[in-house]
């Protein structure tokens, strides 16, 4: 069988390509491998910038409509700080016009929706699937299992959007650049958490651990939580659940007391935090969007705004390009590669900042909040981060200042 586009991966880049492209009259085939799309402990936040992305991919309404969410303040506590005086300085995230703030919503049904957007469109959207055969060049190829039939199917282009073992990464003979951890970072879903603003994230560290709170909506939270490298079982045991939740209990961050009483709501997975990309993310025969193409330290949170992203740029080449033709994707290649390093530099910055633990870390945090109040622009990787890494000049992602950020000498 014969289509315009296949697209390997039925997650959130793959079924937002794939309902792009239906909806522009191009054939797609979509196939996904899960039969249910489960809690993997991320892609339940997306940046300002990341929101408007999906509204210029007209996906926005689609996602308020199946529970999204926004939330519409930070606060930033710490240690160093008493909570009062870090409400005190509480962001608003209305940074960019039309985006109220960043847009929560439970990964599950982020995916089912698109996935069923897809083939509301008119794309052939395929689950669970087992892909078999992947062949590229300049007749690429798709070999699958499906409902107990072996099919391969044809298209100018096969779309790798299945995440960090892209099978389609592997066979374009695309490598990944990858950084080396700095922390580990653990997450869960919580709920009946009671007396707190569902419209206000928070971040904070103290003592041996960072954390990071975004409501959900109603009583709901996706939680995450940061430690040292050498504490690698420190959540591992029976009870790792428990004593996560127990971790959020900040003397600088009461409301969170509210957190550690509240109820798992799906699991506890830890992983590093490191960062991983390439630069010429295609090869002939293939594109690759979303993890499959790179991740970014998930301090940041921005995968899900490096995914949509990638579906607009991807989507508005293919569109250029013609039905069934195949663009030249260098300029994606060249925007993302950019765009990836400066959010490398603004991860690292925060890792260095929020995951760091001791007196001397707690010192240079205190410095940092001081010298950020009294000049906004030691704080501009916050704002790489929740308005786009283009918001922020180029001058801003160079080793002069992240000196000054962390208070070093030049």
């Amino acid at each position: 069988m014969a289509y315009d586009l296949i697209v390997v991966g039925g997650g959130i880049g793959g079924s937002a390509l794939a309902a792009t492209m239906a909806g522009a009259g191009w054939s797609v085939l979509l196939l996904e491998k899960s039969a249910e799309y489960e809690d993997r402990v991320r892609g339940e936040w997306i940046s300002p910038w990341g929101v408007a992305e999906t509204q210029r991919l007209g996906l926005y309404d689609l996602l308020k409509g199946a529970g999204g969410h926004h939330l519409t303040s930070h606060v930033t506590y710490d240690e160093s700080i008493p909570p009062e005086l870090a409400e005190e300085a509480v962001m608003p995230l209305a940074l960019l016009p039309g985006v109220p703030g960043p847009l929560c919503i439970r990964h599950p049904v982020h995916c089912q929706t698109l996935f069923d957007e897809a083939g509301r469109r008119g794309a052939e959207a395929l689950r669970p699937v087992k892909v078999t055969g992947i062949e590229l060049g300049a007749s690429p190829s798709v070999t699958y299992e499906h409902d107990g039939r072996t099919i391969t199917a044809s298209a100018p282009l096969v779309v790798g959007a299945e995440g960090r073992q892209s099978k389609v990464r592997k066979a374009a003979g695309i490598a990944l650049n990858q950084d080396k951890p700095h922390h580990w970072f653990a997450g869960l879903l919580v709920d009946d958490v009671h007396g707190i603003d569902e419209t206000r994230q928070s971040i904070g560290t103290e003592g041996d651990f960072g954390f990071l709170a975004f409501p959900q909506g109603g009583s709901r939270v996706r939680v995450y939580g940061g430690y040292a490298l050498d504490e690698m079982k420190r959540f591992a045991a029976k009870d790792g659940t428990k004593k996560f939740l127990e971790s959020f209990r900040f003397r600088s961050a009461p409301a969170n007391d509210a957190i550690a009483e509240g109820t798992p709501a799906g699991p506890l997975f830890s992983y590093y935090n490191n960062d991983s990309w390439t630069d010429e993310p295609f090869a002939e025969g293939a594109v690759l969007i979303g993890d499959a193409a790179g991740w970014n330290d998930p301090i940041n949170g921005l995968g899900l705004s490096i995914t949509y992203r990638d579906v607009r740029i991807v989507s508005d080449l293919l569109k250029d390009a013609g039905a069934g033709q195949v663009p030249d994707f260098r300029p994606f290649a060249e925007e993302r590669a950019e765009r990836m390093r400066r959010l490398r530099f603004a991860g690292q910055l925060q890792a260095s900042l929020d995951m760091e633990f001791g007196e001397e870390a707690k010192a240079r945090r205190l410095s940092y909040h001081q010298r950020r109040a009294a000049d906004p622009e030691v704080g501009m990787h916050g704002i790489a981060i929740m308005a786009g890494p283009e918001s922020v000049p180029e001058d801003f992602y160079t080793e002069t200042h992240r000196n000054r950020v962390l208070g070093r000498a030049s």
